[in-house]
């Protein structure tokens, strides 16, 4: 098992292919951005994946800004392989993205999972992460 940062010189066709597979797992209905788009500013997202023998079975990204507020991190699609999950590469996943969040000296790091997600829940709370009181509202351009 290997965890690999990626950045924007690391995209392949492969690669893409394997991303693209494995996040449909997480959501099928959404169209993904390029791999090769969402790395071309290295500086404003950090993107961690899992390989297993060469083949990509976990991925996980924390977009980087800054606010009045403070620096933040937005953890966002985080997904394990469904044929290895609970075998603790979600924790690594999170992990390496936490340590780097405190490298860069973030104030805070932000994420939302569904209600339904139990496992995911119960990963993030004992990583340190409490339920903030506040609603989220979106409203989707496409």
């Amino acid at each position: 098992m290997v965890l690999k940062t990626l950045h924007s010189l690391d995209v392949s066709d492969d690669l893409q292919r394997q991303v693209t597979r494995l996040y449909s797992q997480l959501n099928s209905r959404i169209d993904q951005l390029e791999l090769s788009r969402v790395l071309e500013n290295d500086d404003r997202i950090v993107f961690v994946c899992c390989l297993v023998e060469g083949k990509i079975v976990g991925i996980a990204s924390m977009a980087l800004y800054k606010v009045i507020s403070g620096h933040k991190g937005m953890i966002e699609d985080v997904v394990v392989d469904a044929n290895e999950r609970g075998k603790g590469i979600g924790r690594k996943l999170m992990v390496t993205l936490l340590e780097e969040g405190k490298k860069r000296h973030l104030d805070e790091i932000l994420l939302f999972t569904g209600h339904h997600r139990l496992a995911a829940i119960q990963l993030y709370k004992s990583l340190g992460f409490k339920l903030k009181e506040s609603g989220i509202y979106n409203l989707r351009f496409s």
